[in-house]
């Protein structure tokens, strides 16, 4: 029988989201009800709010969580009641031309639930990026969750499911970033800093944190940037190019995602180097720059998706380095929180307080 829990609503345009009462129904062909654990406070989760993303009122909001799967509908093979898994954005389809061509990580056609979760009143909730984790529990395609190991804090590893994948998969499935590579990440957020985590896996030797906030300027050298630089104390392109021989970095990541950002971030780079836009910018944004700019400089201009991942490839992987002490999750946990205190969280993430903030159920 459909179920009654608790769950984070927005239900208009810059409006204080409520805690109320949403109707989970049962899962049907494909589906899975999740009990969830904890979930993470993504900004994502503050453009839906603000009505940045769409304006598909009321919105059920949450999407960066792990936790059980209590359920599952006909079909579901790949998940079964009582597996740990991380929920993911990108259920990929097997069938579009993305998927074909073998790179399934641009599917065309990815997954969500069939069936809407409601108030109770019937009315249908949009679940942020299809998940809708604020909740006690929530509906998702079975393709949606990522079985992985059960031993592991959910707090941390429930990241993986949006911002810290986003950061990782910019630095090495977008980036390319390599055993010897200067990098440098212009915003040390909660993504930037998951992009500086990448790129000491990868190999980095030189990692520079690019912001105007000092604070995040220390947390970033304890994720793993060898220098910092503050762009409010000088010319950043100049500095960065001072800390790379003269020369600038092999891989620039915006981690931003505004014109000025990503002009630097592409002066900032060597001749053939990489840019990397994960920031995600407005639609109203503009860049004007000199076309010769783009000929005569060379290299690879990309935007990375969600880092370019493949869930049922990248979480294992990543928890696994996460158990070996390889990736340190916790280190982007800042606080635990309840799911009364979102709109704190908010506050809280648009004045550059936290890293994240992890809603535990």
């Amino acid at each position: 029988m459909p179920q009654q829990v608790r769950g984070v609503v927005a239900r208009g345009k810059g409006q204080p989201v409520s805690v109320e009462t949403i109707v989970v129904p049962d899962p049907g062909p494909g589906e899975a009800v999740v009990q969830v654990q904890t979930c993470g406070v993504c900004h994502t989760d503050l453009h839906y709010r603000e009505g940045g993303i769409n304006d598909e009122f009321p919105f059920l909001l949450g999407h960066e969580a792990a936790g059980i799967v209590e359920s599952v509908g006909e079909g579901v093979t790949d998940v079964a009641p009582g597996d740990f898994v991380i929920l993911n954005w990108r259920a990929v389809c097997g069938t579009c031309r993305a998927c074909l061509k073998g790179k399934p990580w641009y599917c065309f056609s990815t997954h969500n639930a069939a069936q809407p979760m409601t108030l109770e009143d019937g009315t249908a909730l949009s679940p942020a990026l299809g998940i809708g984790a604020f909740a006690e529990k929530t509906l998702v395609h079975s393709g949606q969750c990522t079985k992985v190991d059960p031993s592991v804090s959910p707090a941390a590893v429930g990241l993986l499911g949006c911002g810290v994948m986003a950061g990782i998969g910019a630095a090495v499935n977008t980036g390319g970033v390599g055993r010897g590579d200067t990098v440098a990440v212009i915003g040390c957020g909660g993504v930037g800093d998951a992009a500086i985590a990448g790129a000491k896996l990868a190999g980095a030797t030189t990692i520079i944190g690019v912001d105007l906030d000092d604070r995040k300027l220390e947390w970033a050298k304890g994720i793993g940037a060898t220098h910092t630089v503050n762009a409010g104390s000088g010319d950043p392109v100049e500095q960065v190019r001072a800390l790379t021989g003269g020369f600038g970095a092999d891989v620039v990541i915006d981690a931003v995602g505004r014109p000025e950002t990503w002009k630097q971030a592409f002066y900032a780079r060597d001749l053939a180097g990489t840019v990397v836009l994960v920031g995600v910018p407005t639609p109203d944004m503009r860049i004007e720059m000199p076309l010769i700019d783009f000929f005569s400089r060379g290299g690879a201009l990309k935007s990375s998706w969600y880092g370019d991942c493949l869930p049922s490839r990248d979480f294992p992987y990543l928890v696994d380095l996460y158990k070996q002490g390889r990736l340190d999750l916790d280190a982007f946990v800042s606080e635990k929180i309840g799911l009364d205190q979102v709109e704190e969280a908010f506050t809280r993430m648009h004045h550059g307080d936290v890293l994240r903030s992890v809603v535990v159920l």
